[in-house]
């Protein structure tokens, strides 16, 4: 089933190059089902990356699903166009009535500062808290997860002494629980962050249960209140060549960084890329909204309290 977008949104041609069902506004009109309603807050600079890399992710379903894209209020983009935003984007306060299925918040390059030192940590506190009330799950990403960690249960960020960057592998916990149906017991998956929630202090909160983690990279995946809540602390989303572009770009800025672990061929940059956490990636997305999204939401988004 499809992905139904604006009709001229920029991505939706390459969506469709691949093969990937993606349904414009015009023909949803006619389609007598209740499609699954999904808010992504896109926190990420290139704004553009982060839509095509999610649409991807979200696209290997039966489900149909209505994606509707919000930007923070209270910080200037500078790596995306004032007309794409205005056209593709709405604001809080533009959809602060609403309601719906299932909600994504993206990482964000701010992980090195305090999150009060963020010029919209109020606004996404105020997001974050509205969910509760406006949406079946909330899927938090990377520098997301430890902000969402830290605002529903206090649990603090820390420094890592060096960039947890490239492919590491992880250990299913909690194989019973929908979200890691059909995982493999040890599966790779990208990260690229500074900083870290500690997996003890994870552990020894009673709201959350872990379900994936890595001996390397500490936390991968956590959920609280029956999937309400699920933290992400990778990039299962990113595409072949995001890490490459990351440390292609730290390079050229002659900023301290590693070539990424088990990412090349013989951990050689000018080898390209292997693909290897595509398959586990599409299955967390379509676990999320099969059994977290769309057996979970009432039919009648309004009519439903939460």
């Amino acid at each position: 089933m499809p992905i139904k977008v604006q009709s001229n949104l920029p991505v939706k041609e390459i969506l469709e190059k691949e093969n990937i069902f993606v349904m414009d506004e015009n023909r949803a009109l006619h389609q007598d089902i209740r499609p699954i309603e999904i808010l992504i807050l896109n926190l990420m600079p290139l704004k553009e990356d982060t839509e095509l890399q999610l649409l991807r992710s979200l696209s290997n379903t039966p489900l149909q699903v209505d994606v509707t894209f919000m930007a923070v209020q209270s910080h200037e983009a500078k790596n995306t166009s004032m007309s794409h935003l205005n056209k593709f984007y709405q604001t809080f306060d533009e959809l602060r009535e609403m309601r719906f299925d299932g909600m994504i918040i993206t990482g964000a390059p701010v992980e090195q500062m305090e999150f009060e030192e963020v010029d919209y940590w109020e606004e996404l506190k105020e997001i974050m808290s509205w969910s509760e009330r406006h949406v079946t799950s909330t899927i938090y990403l990377c520098w997301a997860a430890q902000a969402g960690l830290y605002y529903h249960y206090g649990l603090k960020k820390r420094m890592l002494d060096h960039k947890m960057f490239g492919l590491f592998w992880h250990k299913v916990q909690n194989r019973r629980i929908p979200l890691v149906r059909g995982f493999d017991d040890m599966f790779l998956a990208p990260h690229s962050r500074h900083t870290e929630v500690s997996i003890e202090d994870v552990r020894n909160c009673s709201a959350l249960t872990i379900l994936a983690e890595s001996e390397e990279a500490g936390l991968f995946l956590a959920m609280a209140e029956e999937g309400r809540k699920i933290f992400v602390m990778g990039h299962p989303e990113y595409d072949r060549v995001t890490l490459d572009g990351e440390y292609k770009r730290d390079l050229s800025k002659n900023l301290p960084i590693d070539v990424p672990v088990n990412y090349y061929r013989n951990d050689d940059p000018g080898n390209k890329p292997l693909l290897m956490w595509r398959a586990h990636a599409n299955n967390l997305y379509t676990n999320w909204l099969n059994y977290y999204v769309y057996q979970s939401t009432p039919y009648d988004l309004y009519g439903t309290p939460f």
